[in-house]
């Protein structure tokens, strides 16, 4: 296990920059305590030469240890690999500084909780900047394997029948594995999931949009709506209207009032073999749970909307949600170095096989929204990325408070970074042997 635990680069680069740590903490005691640099300017001094030398020392030990390879030119390492580790050092520090820590500050989280996310954050931003921009470095094959001429080979005679047989062999898995993985993971029934509080102006407008578009799709769908536990015209509205769609039902929700009450409730009751998790206030698309259903009739375990990319488009987004929301991505996506850049959106689809794979569900509010994709990747299930619309509401109150939610975020994405870490891999799903033999 020891052995294992060293030979991972992340293990050797945590170990690495404590090493540097311990170093500079050590060389600022040695010229403040015992070579006299004790007035503002010597100390200002002390520190900025311990900073300096501790960085180097970790340059270099990732560049021998850690990321090894690539070129030892002087002009190579002296203009281009030690300038940029600087930078992405000196940004890590910069987040962590004037980003993190006030928004931290402004959730109400302990100083003690705050230095210690600052340090695992800038360590996952200085990781992925370094593993990606400075020891990135391209390996170059032998001549003799550069020489197209002489890798054109040919097998003994006596042996093509045998490798001819084999190949078809080859073949014949290839073309069965495919047939079975198309054959399982096709999506007879879509579930749509909608938690709804005090939703009245809302919830009928999405109910019609949402049936609508998937009825021209022709699509087989059910739509569970969660009540939970409505005080306005809500549980009226969908009694109304589930007398007139049969494939539209509602519950009450039989846990505690609360978001993630209320989605645990609808995903312990849909009867699809996929489920999309859909807001009642109209925010989502319903074209966008079309591009959700192709993507999952194509293998795809989980699908997840991102208002963040390319083809995307926001609407009427508040300026200082969309702040918080950045900044809360980053720090998710720097910590799990994820290419998903919109994990708090709670607009995304699920196989059953997943839902069942990351219960039991802890978060009891919009936290949840955070706790199921980052379980889903977290656990090995497979997913892919498409760009959505998303337009805030027209009617009603929006329920995310930030500044209550700030502590239950943080608090689920460490649980399940702690979990990817320490667990080894108890909760990794199984792979399927049919498709994989």
């Amino acid at each position: 296990m020891l052995k294992k635990l060293i030979q991972k680069r992340i293990f050797k680069f945590l170990l690495g920059g404590g090493v540097a740590a311990s170093v500079n903490l050590l060389l600022i005691f040695i010229l403040i305590e015992r070579l006299g640099f004790n007035t503002p300017f010597l100390r200002n001094l002390a520190n900025t030469l311990s900073i300096e030398f501790s960085l180097l020392l970790s340059f270099f030990i990732y560049r021998i240890w850690v990321w090894p390879g690539g070129s030892w030119k002087i002009r190579e390492v002296l203009f281009k690999q030690i300038p940029l580790y600087h930078l992405s050092a000196g940004l890590a520090v910069i987040t962590r500084i004037f980003f993190l820590f006030p928004l931290l500050d402004w959730l109400g989280v302990t100083y003690q909780i705050n230095t210690l996310i600052g340090v695992l954050l800038s360590a996952a931003i200085n990781y992925v900047i370094t593993d990606k921009f400075v020891f990135q470095f391209k390996t170059q094959s032998p001549d003799y394997l550069n020489n197209s001429k002489q890798l054109d080979l040919g097998y003994p005679e006596g042996l093509e029948p045998a490798l001819a047989l084999e190949r078809q062999k080859t073949q014949k898995i290839v073309s069965s594995s495919s047939h079975l993985t198309k054959t399982g993971v096709f999506v007879d029934l879509l579930s749509i999931v909608i938690p709804a509080y005090n939703e009245e102006g809302s919830i009928g407008e999405t109910l019609q949009s949402i049936s609508e578009r998937l009825e021209t799709k022709n699509i087989n769908y059910e739509i569970l709506v969660v009540n939970d536990n409505s005080r306005d015209r809500t549980e009226e509205i969908l009694k109304h209207i589930s007398r007139q769609n049969h494939k539209i039902r509602y519950m009450n929700n039989y846990y505690p009032n609360g978001f993630g009450f209320a989605v645990r409730c609808g995903l312990e009751n849909f009867q699809g073999d996929a489920v999309v998790i859909v807001m009642g206030d109209s925010s989502d698309n319903p074209e966008d749970i079309i591009s959700y259903y192709y993507k999952l009739q194509e293998g795809y375990e989980c699908v997840f909307g991102s208002r963040f990319m390319k083809g995307s488009q926001i609407i009427d987004y508040p300026t200082h949600k969309l702040i918080v929301n950045r900044m809360a991505n980053f720090f998710v996506k720097m910590l799990f170095s994820l290419d998903y850049n919109d994990t708090t959106n709670a607009f995304k689809a699920y196989r059953r096989e997943v839902i069942e794979g990351i219960f039991p569900l802890l978060s009891h509010h919009f936290n949840l929204t955070v706790e199921m994709p980052l379980k889903a990747i977290a656990r090995g299930y497979t997913y892919t990325t498409i760009p959505i619309t998303w337009r805030n509401r027209k009617t009603g109150v929006s329920k995310l408070k930030i500044k209550e939610m700030g502590s239950r975020y943080l608090f689920i994405v460490l649980y399940v970074f702690l979990e990817k870490q320490l667990s080894r891999g108890d909760y990794i799903r199984k792979k399927n042997s049919k498709i994989l033999h």
